[in-house]
């Protein structure tokens, strides 16, 4: 455990949703990035059939809804933050890649680079169930070309998160390549 997180463990006597026999055990970790940041990671476990669930929550970061786009335009853009909330979508939209939120989506921590390893594994999955005479077959190997050469920041692209609840965040390596969009809230009274 490092100097820098802080753990609690709680016990609570609910009935393990996997296996129905075990009790959850929860542990929280209070981490202190190196941004000076505060994450709490929660990892729920059964004692009995050993299932295991994580969530990671920011505590520290001011989170508003809105747009926040980030050009990753060479290899030290990659290095940049992301914390994806489940409600949150994330594009890419130089290669018509995107995550929607859905009701099993997590929360995530990541860096660029971590985002496009996350859609080449996603991709490839695809692409290996291909037939090999499928004409989809070359258009998909392109677009896996273009996240190979966009991992190395030799392809431009932009990444876009999309959060109307707040929950999540970017923290660019270069600042002049960050752009918060902030979402308008409505009232009825303008309607």
């Amino acid at each position: 455990m490092s100097e820098k997180s802080k753990e609690t463990e709680e016990e609570f006597s609910f009935i393990c949703p996997s296996c129905k026999q075990g009790k959850i055990f929860i542990k929280k970790t209070v981490y202190e990035l190196p941004d000076k940041d505060q994450m709490l990671i929660i990892k729920f476990e059964c004692n009995h059939c050993n299932f295991t669930n994580n969530d990671i929550i920011p505590l520290t970061t001011n989170m508003e809804p809105g747009i926040k786009l980030l050009k990753i335009e060479n290899e030290e853009d990659l290095k940049s933050k992301i914390y994806r909330s489940p409600i949150a979508k994330l594009e890419i939209p130089e290669l018509e890649l995107m995550v929607e939120p859905g009701p099993s989506a997590n929360f995530y921590y990541t860096n660029v680079e971590g985002i496009l390893d996350r859609f080449e594994r996603a991709v490839l999955i695809y692409f290996d169930n291909l037939q090999t005479n499928d004409p989809e077959k070359n258009e998909i190997q392109e677009l896996l070309d273009n996240i190979a050469k966009a991992k190395k920041g030799e392809l431009p692209v932009t990444l876009k998160l999309t959060d109307e609840g707040g929950g999540s965040y970017i923290i660019p390596q270069n600042e002049s390549k960050y752009e918060f969009i902030r979402s308008k809230s409505v009232n009825s009274n303008d309607i």
